[in-house]
């Protein structure tokens, strides 16, 4: 497991959280900022998924 597919689980539970946090607020602004952070973590982990499998790991 490389540090992308690390790095994207935290940036996806830090949106998590953001998103949360703007639902009970209701500040738009922010839940909207969790979603963005959400899907960068998500990509994060791919990315990171995809190059462990070109390195033959899995």
């Amino acid at each position: 497991m490389n540090t992308d597919r690390i790095t994207g689980a935290g940036k996806e539970l830090k949106g998590e959280v953001k998103k949360q946090a703007g639902d009970l607020t209701g500040n738009r602004d922010l839940k909207d900022e969790g979603r963005a952070d959400k899907a960068e973590g998500k990509l994060d982990k791919v990315v990171g998924k995809v190059k462990d499998i070109l390195k033959g790991d899995k």
